[in-house]
This record gives C-alpha cells, structure tokens and sequence, in this order.
C-alpha cells in the first residue's frame, strides 16, 4: 500500500529551518490577541478604557492586540487579564 502523504509535517520543516519556536511564539500571541479583543468587547472596553484600567498607554494596549508583535511582557498581560476579571495561566507543553 503506498503512502498517502511523503516526507515529513509541517512543524518538522519549520523545526528544520530553525523556525518552529518563533511560529509558536506567532500562534500563541494571535490566540491571545484574539481571546483579549474579544473580551474587551464583550465588556464594551475602548483601548483608551482598557489604558487607563491597566494604568498603562494606548500604544501599549495596541501592541498587545497586535497579533504579529510576541514582545509583550509577562506584566502586561497579567494586568489585563485582571483587568477583563480573567486569570492569566501559562503552562509548559
């Protein structure tokens, strides 16, 4: 019986071109970005709202629902997840 697919996945090329980490890293922040934009509509929060709630800028906010920018910080996403009444959990896969 021959095999329906050849070669190897998809995360085994991006593994190979040493680029698995940073699409990882692309997935998990536009998974965030989303479950962040669509809390903060739920509740009726403006970026400027949520700003001032995480005591933070504009801009920072916008880099947070930025889904291709991965350099938020731990902090940040931990006071807007208080600030959408959730809780920030990280875990190791």
């Amino acid at each position: 019986m021959k095999k329906k697919h050849l070669g190897s996945n998809f995360d085994d090329f991006l593994r190979e071109q040493d680029m698995l980490s940073g699409a990882e890293a692309v997935a998990a922040k536009r998974v965030l970005s989303f479950q962040i934009e669509k809390e903060m509509r739920r509740k009726g929060l403006t970026k400027v709202e949520m700003a001032t709630r995480m005591r933070t800028s504009r801009t920072a906010v916008d880099r947070l629902l930025d889904p291709a920018n991965v350099s938020v910080t731990l902090n940040t996403l931990e006071k807007a997840a208080l600030v959408l009444g959730k809780k920030l959990s990280i875990r190791l896969g």
